[in-house]
C-alpha cells in the first residue's frame, strides 16, 4: 500500500522531504500585503498583451515549413497571435508585416514540461552531481535563501534563456516559491518574460492554507498565456494525506496536475499507484515525472487512464536514476515529451534535450530503441509536448487555430548547410545560434537572432541575485 511508503522512506525521498519542509519553516509564512493590487496589474498586463497581438497581419513568407511533419516550402499568416493560414503562395494582405523566410526552417516553438525556472541564479552550481547532493544543496542550503526578488530574477533569466533557444512554453514546476509573495514574483515574471507557460504550484504548508493559496493562485494566472497547474509531490515524496488533498485540489480547480512518480524506485513507483488505485484518483491527464521505474505493465495502467510522461533525458543520465523510459512510455501509448528538469545541474536548451533522448533510446542495451526516429524526438518536442502540458490544440503545431507559437531556424551556418534531411538538421546539428527569429503568441521576441527587451538589465539582475545567494549560503555555513 501507498501508506507504506509514506512511513519508510528511502534515503532519497527522506532528503526530499527533510530539505522541503526545512525550507519551508526557514520562509516567512505570511500573505502577500497587496494580493488585490497585484491580480490588477497582472489582469492590465493580460489586457495589453491581448491588444498587442491584435495588431496588423504578419506574414512569414517562403520558409520550409515543419508542422513537426514536413510541410515543404510555404507561407504561413498569423492574425491576432493566432495562425489563419498555411500554404504556398498566400496573398499579401493590406497592412501585413512580411517576413523574409527563405533559407529558414519553420517550425513550432518547443514545449518543455518540467522546468525549475526559480534556478537560472544557480546555473551550473552542482554539476557532476547526483540526485541526493542536488537534494542537500540546491534544495536544503540554496532554495531557503531565495527572496521573492530571487525568484523573480532566477525565473525571468530562465525564461529568457527558453525563449533564446525556441522554447516558447514551459511547465514551471516552482517549488522554489512556496510563500505567496515567492509565487507572486514567480508568475509576475512568467508574464513579464512573455513566455507561454504552466505555472505548477507547490505549496508545502497546512491542508487549509493550501488550498486558499491554491485558489488565489488559480485566479491569479487566469487562462491566458500563463496558466496554472498543481506541482505535487505525490505519494513518492510526500505523505499519502497530502498527496490526497493534492489530487483533490486540481480536480476542483480544474487544472492539470504534475508530479515527480515513478523515478524513485521500482517499490515507489509500485506503491504510487496503489495509492492512486486506493483512492480513485486516476486523473486524465496527470504527468508523470522521470516515470523512470515503471514496468512495460504499469505504463500500460497509465495510458488506460490517459497519464502522460515528461522525460528529462540529460538529468536523468548525468543522476542516478535508471534509464529514460523515453521508448517504453511510446510503446505503452503514453504522450511522451522532454524536460531540462533543473539547470542547476543541467543545460537548458531543447536542442541538446533531443539528442539526449534520442541518443539514449537507440543505445538502450536491449536494443530496443533502434526505432526511434529523429522525427520522434521532434514531435516529443513540439506536438506531444503540447499535449502532455495540457495545451493540445492550443500549440505545438503550425496549423490554422493553432497560437502563433513559431521559430525560425537558420540554415546558412557552419553545421547546419547543407539541408538534405530537415528534421535531421534540427533535431542533430542545430543549436541555439541558429534561432533567428521567435515569436509567442504572435508576438516577436527573438528577431534577428537577438532577444527582443532589456535583456542585460535581466542578466544584472540574475548576477546580483546569484552573489546575494552565494554570500547567504557561505554566511549560512
Amino acid at each position: 500500500m501507498a501508506m507504506s511508503v509514506s512511513s519508510r522512506p528511502s534515503a532519497r525521498q527522506a532528503s526530499t522531504r527533510g530539505s522541503i519542509s526545512s525550507r519551508r519553516r526557514s520562509r516567512s509564512r505570511s500573505c502577500c500585503t497587496q494580493p488585490r493590487i497585484l491580480a490588477a496589474i497582472l489582469l492590465l498586463e493580460k489586457l495589453l498583451s491581448k491588444l498587442s497581438r491584435m495588431t496588423s497581419p504578419l506574414l512569414i513568407q517562403g520558409g520550409l515549413v515543419l508542422s513537426p511533419r514536413v510541410l515543404g516550402v510555404a507561407d504561413v499568416l498569423v492574425r491576432d497571435g493566432v495562425i489563419a493560414a498555411v500554404g504556398p503562395g498566400l496573398p499579401v494582405p493590406d497592412g501585413a508585416e512580411v517576413v523574409d523566410a527563405s533559407g529558414r526552417i519553420v517550425l513550432p516553438g518547443f514545449v518543455d514540461t518540467h522546468r525549475h525556472m526559480w534556478q537560472g541564479a544557480v546555473r551550473g552550481v552542482q554539476a557532476d552531481t547526483t540526485l541526493g547532493a542536488y537534494f542537500e544543496h540546491v534544495l536544503g542550503r540554496l532554495a531557503p535563501a531565495f527572496r521573492p526578488e530571487d525568484l523573480h530574477a532566477g525565473v525571468l533569466g530562465s525564461a529568457l534563456e527558453a525563449l533564446d533557444s525556441g522554447v516558447t512554453t514551459v511547465v514551471d514546476w516552482a517549488h522554489g516559491a512556496d510563500t505567496p509573495e515567492h509565487a507572486d514574483a514567480n508568475v509576475q515574471a512568467l508574464h513579464d518574460a512573455g513566455i507561454r507557460a504552466v505555472y505548477g504550484h507547490f505549496h508545502a504548508g497546512d491542508a487549509a492554507a493550501r488550498a486558499a493559496e491554491q485558489r488565489r493562485v488559480r485566479e491569479l494566472c487566469g487562462d491566458g498565456l500563463v496558466r496554472m497547474a498543481v506541482a505535487a509531490l505525490g505519494p513518492d515524496l510526500g505523505d499519502a494525506d497530502t498527496a490526497r488533498r493534492e489530487w483533490l485540489s486540481a480536480r476542483d480547480l480544474d487544472v492539470m496536475i504534475t508530479a515527480h512518480m515513478g523515478g524513485h524506485g521500482q517499490e515507489s513507483a509500485r506503491a504510487g499507484l496503489a495509492f492512486l488505485d486506493d483512492n480513485d484518483l486516476w486523473t486524465p491527464g496527470t504527468m508523470h515525472v522521470h516515470a523512470n521505474d515503471y514496468t512495460d505493465e504499469q505504463l500500460k495502467r497509465i495510458a488506460d487512464h490517459g497519464g502522460t510522461v515528461s522525460v528529462s533525458p540529460a538529468i536523468e543520465t548525468a543522476m542516478d536514476f535508471s534509464l529514460p523510459v523515453t521508448g517504453r512510455a511510446r510503446a505503452a501509448g503514453i504522450p511522451a515529451s522532454l524536460s531540462a528538469d533543473a539547470v542547476a545541474s543541467a543545460g537548458g536548451d531543447m536542442f541538446s534535450l533531443m539528442r539526449a533522448a534520442y541518443s539514449t533510446e537507440r543505445g538502450r542495451p536491449d536494443g530496443a530503441g533502434l526505432g526511434f526516429t529523429t522525427a520522434d524526438a521532434l514531435r516529443m518536442a513540439t506536438v506531444e509536448g503540447a499535449q502532455v502540458a495540457g495545451l493540445g490544440g492550443v500549440t505545438g503545431e503550425i496549423a490554422p487555430g493553432r497560437q502563433a507559437d513559431l521559430v525560425l531556424l537558420r540554415t546558412d551556418l557552419p553545421g547546419m548547410a547543407p539541408v538534405h534531411d530537415p528534421v535531421a538538421a534540427v533535431v542533430l546539428y542545430a543549436d541555439t545560434r541558429a534561432v533567428d527569429t521567435v515569436l509567442v503568441a504572435g508576438r516577436v521576441v527573438k528577431r534577428d537572432g537577438r532577444l527582443v527587451g532589456d535583456v542585460a538589465t535581466a542578466l544584472e539582475r540574475l548576477t546580483a541575485s546569484a552573489a546575494h545567494l552565494t554570500a547567504a549560503v557561505s554566511a549560512a555555513r
